[in-house]
C-alpha cells in the first residue's frame, strides 16, 4: 500500500514552501531524509510513502526547483508514524502525521528526475482534482435520493414532508444542481481522456462540483429534520464526508486563485 506525502505542519497548499530536507550522501549511493509531514491519507498503513521533499536549497526566485519525490520503506530506521488524526468524516480512512529522522534513502528509490517533483506534482494534481469532482457529484446524486426516501415516508401534520411546496422546491433545485455537476463532471471527463484537461479546468470542477454538492446534502440534511443530524442515517454520514473535499486536493480558495490567474488576473 502506498501513500504520498506533501502536506507539512507549516506547509499546506503552499507547496513550494516544502521544508522537509534530503541530502545526498558523500558516496552519492543515497539520501538522508528529515522532516515531517501531517494529514497522510493512509500513512499509518503504507508499505511505502511518496515523500515530496526539497534535495537542493531554497531559491527564493524560483521556489518551485529543487523538490524531488523520494520512495520511502516505511521500516526504515528513523521512519515514524505519529499521531492518528482524529477526523469528524472519512473514517474508514486513516489519516497521520509522520516524521523522518536521518532516514536513508537508496537514491534508486527516487522517483523520476531529482529536483523535478513539482512538476510531477503539477501533473497529476489536475487527475486527482477530477477524481474528487466526480466523488462530489456521486454524494450529491445519493444526498438527492436519501431526501426523497426519507420525505416520501415522514409524515407531519398528517401528510408526507414530500407533499409540502417547500420540500418540492428545495429537492427540485437539489435536482438540478446534481445534473449540473454531472455534465460538467462529463465534459472534464472527456477532456482528461483525450489528454486535454488543463490544471486550471481540473480547478473549475473541482470548484464547481464541490462547492455545489456541499449546498445540495446540506439541503438535503435539513429536510431531514433532527433526524439528519444523527449518524445512524447516511445523510449525516454524506454531510461529515464531504465537508473535506472543498479543502483536500487544494482548497476552494486555490483553485478560485489557479482560475483567476488563467483569466489573466
Amino acid at each position: 500500500m502506498f501513500a504520498i506525502a506533501m502536506t507539512e505542519p507549516g506547509t499546506g497548499s503552499d507547496l513550494a514552501n516544502i521544508a522537509t530536507t534530503a541530502k545526498l550522501s558523500a558516496d552519492g549511493t543515497h539520501y538522508v531524509l528529515d522532516g515531517a509531514k501531517t494529514f497522510i491519507t493512509g500513512g499509518a498503513l503504507a508499505d511505502r510513502v511518496l515523500v515530496v521533499c526539497r534535495t537542493s536549497a531554497f531559491d527564493a526566485t524560483n521556489r518551485r526547483a529543487g523538490l524531488s519525490i523520494l520512495v520511502v520503506d516505511t521500516t526504515s530506521e528513523g521512519f515514524a508514524v505519529g499521531r492518528k488524526l482524529d477526523k469528524i468524516g472519512l473514517k474508514a480512512s486513516d489519516t497521520a502525521e509522520l516524521s523522518f529522522s536521518s532516514v536513508r534513502v537508496p537514491v534508486e528509490d527516487r522517483l523520476g528526475e531529482e529536483g523535478a517533483g513539482f512538476s510531477y506534482l503539477t501533473h497529476n494534481l489536475a487527475q486527482e482534482r477530477l477524481t474528487i469532482a466526480i466523488g462530489a457529484s456521486a454524494t450529491a446524486a445519493a444526498a438527492v435520493q436519501h431526501a426523497l426516501a426519507y420525505t416520501k415516508e415522514r409524515d407531519v401534520f398528517g401528510k408526507p414532508v414530500a407533499s409540502f411546496q417547500n420540500t418540492k422546491f428545495v429537492l427540485a433545485e437539489c435536482s438540478a444542481d446534481v445534473e449540473a455537476i454531472r455534465q460538467f463532471v462529463d465534459r472534464a471527463l472527456e477532456l482528461h481522456n483525450a489528454g486535454e484537461l488543463t490544471v486550471p479546468d481540473a480547478a473549475r470542477v473541482k470548484l464547481f462540483a464541490t462547492e455545489t454538492a456541499g449546498r445540495v446534502i446540506d439541503k438535503c440534511l435539513q429536510l431531514h429534520g433532527g433526524y439528519g443530524y444523527v449518524l445512524e442515517y447516511p445523510i449525516a454520514r454524506l454531510y461529515a464526508d464531504t465537508r473535506v473535499s472543498r479543502i483536500y486536493g487544494g482548497t476552494s480558495e486555490v483553485m478560485k486563485t489557479i482560475i483567476a490567474k488563467d483569466l489573466g488576473l
